[in-house]
């Protein structure tokens, strides 16, 4: 018996033993992970140069979306308004020189590049220099290239320029193949979102829509580089129409670019630029760098407060994570705000292409409670403000959106899918049921609805979009008839938005803040930001002890790099729940 205590007290002992050493081992990891994620700024050095690479997605909101847990250098993520407020200091700082431009593309969609190359041009108006270099440059690329003094491109790279195009990939003779039946409810003819699965090809109606917007911000485009490069537009179009451009001596040749040139002898001339010898190295710093070294400054001073509120992301139901717009959390947030007495305004920053019709209910009731209470309430627009996303934006005090932005897509749809074919024709596996009346089996995914099933769903979709209706007609002060002729699920720009009553002026946020300011009479006021965003490790460590769904989405995200927007995009249709108001697409400005 004395044997068996002597080998149960050693067990034990090992264990302790083995729990502390690994204690010591997991803290020694994670101590090195925050010391690996703590980026101090240093003191910025003259003559410096800022280097421009937007090789990182760009929210915005700094660090509001999905962050890679196993890259430790990469744990800052800066939001588009830090980004732009970084750059209007450098603007002013003496040992701020130039700005070099080296990107292959640009991660955000197309108002957020009209707005960073805004203020690139802007940079440039205290007479300093901007110079971009390229291997290879995408259409995104060399809009913001277009911005600078001067364009090099490698002798043996590439021009993509060839203009603006739309592909949709279309699934129903797949799905009809396997035995998979999309029973599909809609209200509005150009609602394009379920067209993949109940069409081979684009109606008319979405053809119709996509070349209109197509059109207006392809032009858009060809002005800004029209300006920046002293080339008629028209010129621009027949280039890229012809794809006359594509090769370096052929862009050079047409102006496009300034030189053809590999980076040293772009770092040789900038060295020129800054007086230095040609063994000198160029001080460089990056965005992130900058930011760090010269942060913002905050006035806490202020007894008044305007919340900004960024709802970036699919709308979805729950509490979502980070770059979507959970239901549930948004409706929380919206709930304090509007509790918070020293809040006077808010300003709700959309980049949204709608997702959920319950959480964006929810929301937006959250949003009329604060106007009850006296608050002003006014929407920025970002690159996206459709379906859901004006759903949630159509009541504001005053609504203001980029010229780029895409909006509109006020339509509701819902799809059902059926694998009774697949079931019993391709596998044999048959289902048979007993029911107290005609609906008491709910809505399975083994029976085709019935004719009487499919009444109530499309009277469902049907009410719901009298509803989507209702809110506009009610927040833009229309009446029913002239907002469901503007409606129809059709898609705007922010453009033709302002000309058809959908929003009230073409502006920025910081206009959008200004105008709240203006709205709830304040003078002295200071600006409070939501979500509040966890920090890096905080966030790995919810991470690692979350779902097994979350932690599969963060591997997912390491695998998949670039493309895991696509992937998190099918993930949310797929797992949607109810009535789903939603943009039938997303466009990456590359």
């Amino acid at each position: 018996m004395g044997q068996f205590f002597k080998f149960v007290f050693a067990s034990c002992l090992g264990v302790v033993l083995a729990s502390v050493v690994m204690g010591f081992i997991t803290i020694s990891i994670f101590a090195g992970m925050a010391s690996s994620m703590e980026k101090k700024g240093g003191k910025i050095a003259p003559n410096s140069v800022l280097h421009l690479k937007f090789d990182k997605p760009i929210p915005e909101k700094t660090n509001n979306l999905p962050l890679d847990p196993f890259n430790f250098k990469d744990q800052k993520i800066l939001g588009l308004h830090e980004l732009i407020a970084a750059l209007e200091r450098a603007k002013d700082d003496d040992n701020i020189k130039g700005i070099l431009i080296e990107t292959d593309g640009l991660q955000g969609g197309l108002a957020t590049a009209d707005m960073i190359r805004d203020a690139i041009a802007d940079f440039k108006s205290e007479g300093k220099f901007v110079y971009s270099y390229g291997n290879a440059y995408t259409q995104g690329a060399y809009y913001l290239a277009s911005a600078a003094d001067k364009v090099y491109i490698n002798p043996v790279g590439l021009l993509d320029f060839r203009g603006f195009a739309a592909q949709v990939p279309f699934f129903k003779d797949m799905l009809d193949n396997v035995g998979i039946k999309m029973q599909i409810y809609y209200a509005g003819k150009f609602k394009s979102a379920t067209e993949p699965f109940r069409r081979n090809n684009m109606s008319e109606e979405n053809k119709l829509q996509v070349r209109e917007y197509l059109e207006e911000v392809y032009g858009e485009f060809l002005a800004d580089i029209s300006e920046g490069r002293g080339i008629p537009a028209p010129e621009l179009r027949r280039i890229a129409d012809g794809y006359l451009a594509f090769m370096p001596k052929k862009a050079l040749e047409y102006k496009l670019v300034d030189e053809l040139a590999h980076r040293d002898k772009v770092l040789s001339d900038i060295r020129e630029k800054l007086g230095m010898k040609e063994t000198d190295k160029i001080p460089t710093v990056s965005l992130e760098e900058y930011n760090l070294s010269n942060p913002a400054k905050s006035d806490f001073k202020a007894k008044d407060k305007i919340a900004v509120v960024y709802a970036e992301g699919n709308i979805v139901d729950g509490k979502g994570e980070p770059g979507n717009i959970g239901g549930e959390k948004y409706a929380d947030i919206l709930s304090k705000i509007r509790k918070d007495k020293a809040v006077k305004a808010i300003v709700l920053r959309v980049n949204s292409g709608g997702g959920s019709a319950m959480a964006s209910e929810n929301i937006l009731r959250e949003l009329e409670l604060a106007q009850e209470q006296g608050i002003k309430v006014v929407v920025s627009m970002g690159d996206y403000a459709a379906s859901g996303g004006y759903y949630i934006a159509c009541k504001a005090d005053s609504i203001f959106a980029e010229p780029n932005t895409l909006t509109g897509s006020i339509g509701v749809f819902s799809m059902i899918p059926s694998a009774r074919q697949l079931l019993n024709d391709k596998i044999g596996i048959t289902f048979d049921t007993v029911k107290t009346g005609a609906f008491a089996h709910g809505i399975s995914p083994f029976y085709d609805m019935s004719e009487a099933e499919g009444k109530v769903l499309q009277g469902f979709v049907d009410d719901l979009y009298e509803t989507f209706l209702g809110h506009v007609s009610e927040g833009r002060n229309l009446s029913r008839d002239a907002v469901n002729e503007i409606a129809q699920g059709r898609v705007w720009t922010g453009q033709k938005a302002l000309k058809i009553g959908l929003v009230d002026r073409i502006a920025n946020l910081d206009e959008a803040v200004a105008a709240a300011a203006g709205l709830a009479e304040l003078k002295d006021y200071r600006i409070s930001e939501y979500p509040r965003i966890k920090e890096p490790l905080q966030q790995l460590l919810d991470d690692l002890t979350g779902t097994t769904e979350t932690r599969s989405n963060r591997l997912m995200q390491a695998q998949l790099g670039d493309m895991y927007p696509y992937y998190r995009y099918a993930k949310e249709l797929q797992a949607s729940k109810g009535m789903q108001a939603r943009l039938p697409f997303f466009i990456p400005f590359r």
